[in-house]
């Protein structure tokens, strides 16, 4: 298989989806044409009944998917900016995700909506770049987000086919990585992955900023053993392959394009310590305090975290203890 994109890793899940079950259909604003590239040629191999443009109102179009689902569809909803999804936290968190609850389990809501944006996307202002993937996981809605190709596809595939609400974060800062990719397989959902083994340091990498992360990793090389943990699902979180990891290395930094406060740095880092003695006290990079990200190019990219900040970080942690 030819060098695959991430972008086009999310179009050959939708399509090989929705080749394979019959009931998938792929809804949101201006997916026809395909706005965010992600839909490229769904409307001329699968058609208007299964490719349906939807007028501007999140709130219409994520209820109505709730709706299809619980009349037996599989709708894959896109959001064509992360941001938009405040505006339908109602619809997502109290009925799709709570109907199996209030129903006693005699109803099933398989929903899926693919969120591409912001993680790296500079001079899109305060109210287009949030990266608000902690809420979901808060609230115990299934919430992944894919760092490579393989991931996407692989775990878009199984967010389809899970029969309950999912939410797929594709940020903007890995749409357009491209990687050899041998094999299209589907990836569980809750399973982490060690990208990078190492001895000194368990890094924590969430989304695009894994591949900060294994950069980071390779240029300390000389100085520290860096292993490059990606958890690929946020809830449910793979707990055990990151515990295994730190026990190993005994300390931890966790990279996150997320706000500090309740962010999930923040969680990760509470629940490692509740289960390993670490060597030193654990680091967080992320966004800053109840961050705006501003219009200007170069003060968005201040204060979104990077690799010089990790850098920083992992020093201090190899530093003390």
């Amino acid at each position: 298989m030819p060098r695959l994109s991430y972008r086009r890793a999310l179009t050959r899940a939708l399509a090989d989806e929705m080749t394979r079950d019959e009931s998938v259909v792929v809804l949101g604003e201006d997916i026809r044409v395909a706005a965010a590239n992600v839909t490229t040629g769904l409307l001329k191999k699968f058609g208007p009944e299964r490719v349906r443009d939807t007028p501007l109102s999140e709130q219409a179009f994520t209820s109505f998917a709730t709706g299809a689902a619980l009349a037996g569809a599989r709708p894959v909803v896109e959001f064509q900016i992360p941001s938009l999804l405040f505006l339908v936290f109602e619809q997502i968190v109290n009925h799709a995700h709570k109907f199996p609850l209030m129903t006693g389990g005699q109803c099933a809501v398989p929903v899926t909506y693919v969120v591409p944006g912001s993680g790296s996307r500079t001079g899109w202002a305060g109210q287009h770049s949030d990266h608000p993937y902690a809420l979901f996981a808060h609230v115990g809605v299934t919430t992944v987000v894919p760092a490579t190709p393989a991931d996407a596809y692989g775990l878009l595939v199984s967010a389809i086919r899970c029969d309950d609400p999912v939410v797929v974060f594709a940020p903007a800062g890995a749409l357009d990585l491209r990687a050899d990719v041998t094999d299209l397989t589907p990836v569980p959902l809750g399973c982490g992955v060690v990208r990078r083994p190492g001895a000194d340091v368990t890094v924590v990498a969430v989304g695009h900023l894994v591949h900060d992360a294994l950069a980071v990793a390779e240029e300390l090389a000389g100085q520290a053993s860096v292993e490059v943990f990606d958890p690929r699902t946020l809830y449910p979180f793979d707990w055990d392959g990151l515990v295994e990891s730190v026990s190993r290395t005994g300390r931890l930094v966790v990279v996150d394009d997320g706000n500090r406060s309740c962010g999930i740095a923040g969680e990760i880092i509470a629940t490692v310590v509740e289960r390993v003695r670490l060597a030193a006290p654990p680091r967080r990079v992320t966004r800053p305090d109840g961050a705006v990200l501003p219009f200007a190019p170069a003060l968005d990219r201040a204060v979104q975290p990077g690799r010089d900040q990790l850098t920083a970080a992992i020093q201090l942690t190899l530093k003390d203890g």
